[in-house]
């Protein structure tokens, strides 16, 4: 599989998207948290370019083996937290909006919110909806993993 798409981005998407970044990171939640909700919307997606980068990052940061190995199958595992479930639950009901999905139900926001200050549930939808966007894109120019940028 070849990528679609060698050239650079225009300068101000690339500044739009900085600054969302920055308004993510700036919402209070881990950073640890923010890249499981990274690699579980990759998951879903089957964006291997940011499974990868994922991975990659949160390793940097310390994360475990262990726990990035199993965010796959989080729900059977005692490797996460209440809160880290709560945010992995919203993820994956804010990710798959196939036909017919229930998306996020009463009961997901509300243990959601059990968990994280608004302020808090902005950044990890903001990082979620992020994470979605950039899948599509790399899904659609077929973006290598393993690729810098």
């Amino acid at each position: 599989m070849e990528a679609r798409m060698n050239g650079s981005a225009n300068p101000d998407v690339i500044t739009a998207i900085q600054h969302l970044y920055k308004a993510i990171h700036a919402g209070g939640v881990d950073k640890h948290l923010l890249s499981l909700v990274h690699l579980r919307t990759s998951q879903i997606n089957g964006c291997s370019p940011c499974v990868f980068a994922s991975i990659e990052s949160a390793k940097k940061a310390g994360e475990t083996d262990e726990r990035l190995h199993h965010v796959v199958a989080w729900r059977e595992t005692p490797f996460y937290t209440e809160e880290e479930r709560a945010a992995l639950a919203l993820t994956e009901a804010a990710t798959r909006l196939q036909d017919g999905a229930p998306g996020v139900t009463d009961e997901i926001w509300d243990a959601a919110a059990d968990h994280f200050s608004e302020e808090q549930l902005s950044a990890i939808i903001l990082e979620i909806a992020m994470t979605n966007f950039f899948n599509r894109i790399n899904r659609t120019i077929r973006e290598q993993a393993g690729k810098t940028w």
